[in-house]
């Protein structure tokens, strides 16, 4: 049909009217339109604010959901944790029925087996070895000797171990054989693979370990540095077997570690408190049940740091018959009696001196009049330094971490610092960068002093002196590592005279020369001069007088029967009191020897003469003395009345 303009126009307007309905009926299904008022009446800086208070809820959340395992006081020096970390409850072992497990895998070489006690004896005394405990096995000299099996002992071969460490060659065996072991050595002195190994072999005789059950392997540590050190070495030796392995420390993400203890894993390395938290959270999905072998690192510091009831804890809820290691470079008596709690009859190693430096370190001593002019001698030697290797310096406060890192970078040196009020985050990142070597310079406090086990340090430089000498002797095993050499530098000034002391000691143990001016210094303390000088004669014939002369007609045939007659119990009574009992020594000598002949008997009398002077001479005195204590005592008691 033909349509005109004005049909043509009706039917636009009805087909628009259409449309316009459609949009009320959508809106009608829609509902009213929501409308944010609380942010339309906002302006930009309460949004801001706003925004920032939500965030700071969210990192406080996330600070408690990372709590940290140690603190550190305004000097950066390790204090007990803030957040009271209670013990696991005792666990009654009497109602559960514990799988039976193998823990002697230990069969002695034939070449071992054929060495005799003196041989085996001169073996120790070459390596500085001391043992003590029931029937300790003889320590070995070879990898051969320990009898691993093929995966392991390439896995050791391909990190480039040619032959086991003093400590290695007789704690390995020991754990081997199913002995608790306390072990005692020098920083760097390949501790960590001497408790790794036997456990990786304990743990392949181990029936496979379902999901959500383990560990069998525990290790404890104090801090996240040793935790992670440990960690990386676990991981590269436990790979041959397939073995897995999770660290579980503060300062990481509790989420990703609560996963990977679900899954399962054969070995945990963990520090105390956040090993409690996740065995409180995880009741259902991980316990100590199949925890068969336990190890303890650095156990004098966990006790140091307050850890004594949570470590205690944590070996009470293991099976009573499980295998336990403790290790340490420094282990004082008290720590060590406790430690001996948490031990069945233990075999006790103890290489070189408790507590001693490393020999592999050289170590030197610069003593300044002012602490500025150790700025400028760092100044003059950092450069050669640096030639050498990768150089570590020790402060005892944040600040002063701070303040020297700020120095040396703007005096052009590529460096970092590493201190307690930094987060884990930023932490690894340094650590990272310092391993592979892109900052070759680190500037620490006492948060790098143990298990830092870094191969290109070189130098290591104390610009502050320790607080004690148990912690100089953990910073100079910064360096020297394996057998490697390595240097380290301490910088005093006169004020440092009672650790000066202390440092003569460490410096005398460890075979090192001590300089004339540390010497000198350490004797301003009256106390580091009164052990120096006790039990000597002034006249400067020794402790026991004249020895060299015994008397006229001596022989040397005679040497012989002095020398028995001098072990002798009286004897030694008799030549260590008073002159009149040498002289009587000497005379019983005399008498005894009836073949010597031509004895000055005059000078004899003499002697005996002045002694029987001496000694009235002595009960006067004491008469004397103790006449005027009763007249003082009388007068007092007329005052006081």
């Amino acid at each position: 049909k033909p349509c005109n303009d004005s049909d043509s126009e009706d039917a636009l307007d009805a087909f628009m009217a259409g449309i316009e309905k459609q949009v009320e009926t959508q809106k009608n299904r829609e509902g009213p339109k929501i409308v944010r008022e609380d942010y339309e009446s906002e302006d930009q800086h309460e949004e801001l604010y706003k925004f920032l208070q939500q965030k700071k809820v969210e990192e406080v959340s996330m600070l408690k959901d990372m709590e940290a395992e140690i603190e550190y006081d305004s000097d950066d020096n390790p204090i007990v944790v803030t957040r009271e970390i209670l013990p696991l409850p005792p666990l009654d072992h009497e109602s559960i029925s514990y799988m039976d497990f193998n823990k002697n895998f230990y069969c002695e070489h034939e070449t071992i087996k054929a060495l005799s006690n003196e041989e085996v004896k001169q073996f120790r005394s070459k390596m500085s070895m001391r043992v003590s405990g029931l029937d300790p096995p003889r320590p070995v000299c070879s990898f051969a000797h320990f009898g691993f099996d093929d995966r392991l002992m390439r896995q050791i071969i391909k990190m480039g171990f040619t032959e086991p460490t003093a400590i290695q060659a007789q704690a390995i065996p020991a754990a081997l054989s199913g002995r608790d072991v306390i072990g005692i050595a020098k920083t760097g002195s390949g501790k960590t693979c001497s408790f790794l190994w036997p456990m990786l072999v304990h743990i392949n005789d181990q029936p496979e370990l379902p999901m959500e059950e383990g560990p069998i392997g525990l290790i404890c540590a104090p801090t996240r540095e040793l935790a992670q050190q440990i960690f990386v070495e676990a991981k590269r030796f436990s790979s041959c077997y397939g073995f897995r392995v999770v660290a579980v420390y503060g300062g990481d993400s509790k989420y990703e570690q609560t996963k990977s203890l679900k899954d399962g894993a054969e070995i945990v390395v963990a520090t105390p408190g956040r090993l409690i938290d996740h065995a409180k959270t995880l009741k259902q999905n991980f316990s100590f049940f199949r925890v068969t072998f336990l190890v303890l690192d650095e156990a004098d510091r966990m006790f140091d740091l307050g850890f004594e009831p949570q470590v205690k804890s944590i070996v009470q809820n293991t099976r009573p018959d499980r295998q336990t290691m403790l290790f340490s470079a420094t282990f004082k008596g008290k720590v060590e009696k406790l430690a001996r709690e948490c031990l069945t009859d233990p075999v006790r190693i103890v290489i070189g001196d408790v507590g001693e430096a490393n020999e592999d370190v050289t170590q030197h001593v610069h003593i300044f009049q002012e602490p500025a002019l150790k700025w400028t001698w760092l100044t003059e030697n950092i450069v050669s330094f640096l030639s050498e290797g990768s150089v570590l310096i020790f402060v005892n406060k944040k600040v002063h971490c701070e303040e020297l890192t700020n120095n040396l970078k703007s005096s052009g040196y590529e460096v970092c610092c590493l201190h307690g009020d930094m987060d884990q985050v930023n932490r690894n990142l340094v650590l990272n960068e310092f391993k592979k070597n892109k900052i070759p310079l680190l500037v620490a406090t006492d948060v790098a002093a143990r298990g830092l086990d870094i191969p290109l340090i070189k130098i290591v430089v104390n610009y502050d002196v320790a607080r004690d000498i148990d912690t100089h002797t953990h910073r100079i095993g910064r360096t020297g590592r394996a057998g490697s050499k390595g240097t380290a530098h301490t910088l005093l000034t006169p004020k440092d005279e009672v650790f000066a002391g202390h440092l003569v000691r460490n410096l005398e143990g460890a075979n090192q020369i001590v300089p004339t001016e540390l010497l000198e210094l350490a004797k301003k303390n009256p106390r580091f001069l009164k052990s120096r000088s006790h039990g000597k004669n002034k006249s400067g014939v020794g402790r026991f007088g004249a020895r060299s002369h015994l008397g006229i007609g001596m022989k040397d045939t005679d040497q012989v029967v002095l020398k028995k007659q001098k072990k002798k119990k009286a004897d030694f009574v008799s030549f260590g009191t008073s002159r009149s009992q040498v002289m009587a020594q000497f005379k019983s000598t005399f008498v005894s020897g009836s073949h010597l002949t031509n004895i000055d008997t005059e000078v004899i009398s003499r002697c005996e003469e002045k002694e029987r002077q001496r000694k009235a001479k002595k009960e006067e005195e004491n008469g004397k003395v103790k006449g005027e204590r009763q007249l003082d005592s009388a007068y007092k008691r007329r005052r006081f009345h």
